[in-house]
């Protein structure tokens, strides 16, 4: 689009545009994993369940998904400056009213309400970064600089966080994101010119009605899969009337898009088998991806690593997304075979989690995970622009907006369901580990009876009372078999994965046509929504 007056001023240089949008975009993207970055932190500071957090998340997640067919309307209503000026406003007002709460009901609403300014300010960002690359090569790099900085959120939250939760409450951390915001805002508005980026569009015939049902739906299905296990699924009427609810809700919207004039997300995207592809893709790659909170959960609970040492054993997974993300983006622009990249991406995926599979132990030295965890982050990292670059590039550019609503709807999908299926293992799986070694144990008296006399004879000799020392003693062999039984659990969860990623690559070898698949980079910009 062709603007009278450039977006930035003629004395900005490039270097100074691109760090300020970078500053702007790691606190926004930091809003999305704040509320976990440490969950008994957090929980602790709320007085509320680790549940509960990783709830406030998904009504988080479900608000920038929900509002992302939405939005567009009102980034070409007001003028860029103002719009990016209303968002900053609305984050703080909403960071600020975490830091002071402590009440659950409270943080909900808020947290979905921040969900939405991040969205429109995210939009803004991304907007500006692909305004300001002109070739299509430079898109291309684009593409793998958004979604690789969205895959390392993670490990850089860690970093960042793991100090300050050490020294002060959970709720610094959203006064942390408010200072934060503020050296980028500050220059943005100082090099930006008073231009719009497109032709004003007055608000009216807004579909706030869409917005709330399909909202309400998104955080429906994240109640359902995230408490389900906790609460037996069925057996409790939360989760009943929970499932109703996204059921009904999931219908309403269906039948309400098939007879809009002008759909909330056109259906017909679905029409376009390589965008099914796509969306199957992203779906299964949240799966996997999924699983390695598994491994950062190992290290704190069973390694007794504290946060900051698991922030600074992340920045190898930091450095193998920043290498993987490079890597697919320099094949995306040599044109390999989209397929070929898939395969790449997952292969090492299989390799990091059968791997792991095999380091699963009571003690380990940090430094065997450090080559591992580098794969890990070179196999998502190599996976995740492609993917979504075939998604968009499968769809005319009238429905780009649609296909990318509908993305972030199937990674909502995929976020969701890997947290049900870690649960259902967490859960379920422990417990029938933990029945059987007990069994083990009843069977094999003498063995216990001797591990048993050690513990008290050790203790014992300490000063501690014969009966004081039997209890200690007693309790010392249940956290042993407790820590067996998880290490067994997360063992048969990633073997899981392993033979699910060995299954995606036979399909993907399976599928020929993928190698036909025409780039077209132009059709769309990402989802601002994409996490």
């Amino acid at each position: 689009m062709s603007l009278a007056q450039p977006v930035f001023k003629s004395w900005a240089p490039v270097w100074l545009i691109r760090i300020t949008i970078f500053l702007l975009i790691t606190p926004s993207l930091l809003l999305f994993t704040l509320s976990t970055a440490s969950s008994v932190a957090a929980a602790g500071y709320y007085g509320i369940e680790p549940a509960d957090v990783l709830y406030s998340m998904i009504v988080f997640y479900a608000a920038l998904a929900g509002f992302f067919a939405l939005e567009r309307r009102f980034f070409t209503f007001f003028a860029t400056k103002e719009y990016f000026l209303i968002c900053m406003v609305i984050e703080a007002i909403t960071c600020y009213a975490c830091f002071h709460t402590n009440n659950l009901y409270v943080l909900l609403p808020v947290r979905f309400i921040q969900g939405l300014a991040n969205c429109m300010s995210t939009s803004i960002l991304i907007t500006l970064m692909f305004g300001s690359l002109q070739s299509e090569r430079a898109k291309e790099i684009g593409y793998s600089v958004f979604y690789g900085l969205l895959l390392a959120i993670a490990p850089i939250s860690a970093l960042i966080t793991s100090p300050i939760i050490d020294d002060f409450d959970f709720n610094v951390l959203y006064k942390f994101i408010i200072f934060s915001f503020v050296p980028g805002s500050v220059v943005l508005l100082l090099i930006m010119n008073n231009v719009r980026l497109n032709r004003k569009m007055p608000l009216y015939q807004v579909d706030w009605y869409s917005f709330v049902l399909y909202s309400g739906m998104l955080c429906s299905i994240g109640y359902v899969l995230l408490y389900g296990q906790q609460y037996y699924w069925l057996q409790d009427k939360r989760i009943v009337i929970n499932l109703i609810a996204s059921a009904v809700l999931m219908v309403i919207n269906i039948l309400r898009q098939l007879h809009q004039k002008r759909p909330y997300i056109d259906l017909t995207i679905f029409k376009r088998r390589n965008f099914v592809v796509g969306a199957v893709m992203i779906f299964l790659l949240y799966l996997v991806r999924g699983a390695f909170g598994i491994t950062t959960l190992y290290f704190g609970s069973t390694l007794g690593m504290d946060p900051r040492n698991i922030g600074y054993l992340l920045i190898v997974n930091l450095i193998g997304i920043v290498i993987g993300s490079l890597v697919s983006s320099r094949m995306v622009i040599l044109r390999r075979p989209m397929r070929l990249i898939w395969l790449y991406g997952f292969f090492i995926l299989l390799i990091f989690h059968s791997w792991m599979w095999f380091l699963f132990s009571t003690q380990a030295d940090a430094l065997t995970f450090a080559v591992p965890l580098f794969l890990q982050g070179a196999g998502v990292g190599m996976l995740m622009t492609p993917i979504i670059i075939f998604m968009i590039s499968s769809v005319p550019g009238h429905l780009g907006s649609s296909a990318s609503a509908a993305g972030v709807f199937f990674r909502f999908m995929g976020f969701c369901t890997s947290i049900a299926l870690v649960n259902y293992f967490s859960l379920r799986f422990k417990t029938d580990h933990m029945n059987r070694f007990q069994d083990q144990l009843s069977s094999l008296n003498p063995v216990v009876a001797e591990r048993l006399k050690m513990y008290t004879g050790a203790l014992t000799s300490k000063g501690v009372a014969p009966d004081q020392a039997a209890k200690i003693a007693r309790g010392l062999l249940n956290r042993s078999v407790e820590a067996q039984a998880s290490l067994r659990t997360m063992m048969d969860y990633y073997l899981l994965v392993s033979i699910l990623i060995a299954v995606i690559l036979l399909i993907i070898a399976l599928i020929p046509y993928l190698n036909r698949t025409k780039i077209n980079l132009k059709s769309n910009q990402p989802a601002p929504a994409g996490y």
